[in-house]
């Protein structure tokens, strides 16, 4: 895939933390793969969203109690996940 060069403005914390954990490899592949990660994440919730949408059409608007379990899960699910990677 073709790079682009860029100027960013970064937060100085963030940044001295990305590279004490990359350590001599490449800040650049660093950064790509989060920015990587995160637009799958923004694809991800827009086509959650774009289904939602759908659903809404079919079926009426989605009650709150649903959305509010919908989100605990959610939640739960990252939780979990963050103890997996952490441990």
């Amino acid at each position: 895939m073709p790079k682009e060069k860029v100027t960013l403005t970064l937060d100085s914390g963030n940044l001295a933390a990305l590279r004490a954990l990359v350590g001599s490899r490449s800040l650049s592949a660093s950064v790509d793969r989060a920015i990587a990660a995160q637009v799958a994440r923004m694809k991800h919730l827009a086509a959650v969203d774009e289904w939602l949408e759908e659903l809404e059409k079919v079926h009426g608007p989605i009650p709150p109690e649903t959305l509010e379990w919908a989100g605990q899960l959610v939640n739960e699910w990252a939780r979990k996940s963050k103890r997996r990677k952490a441990g």
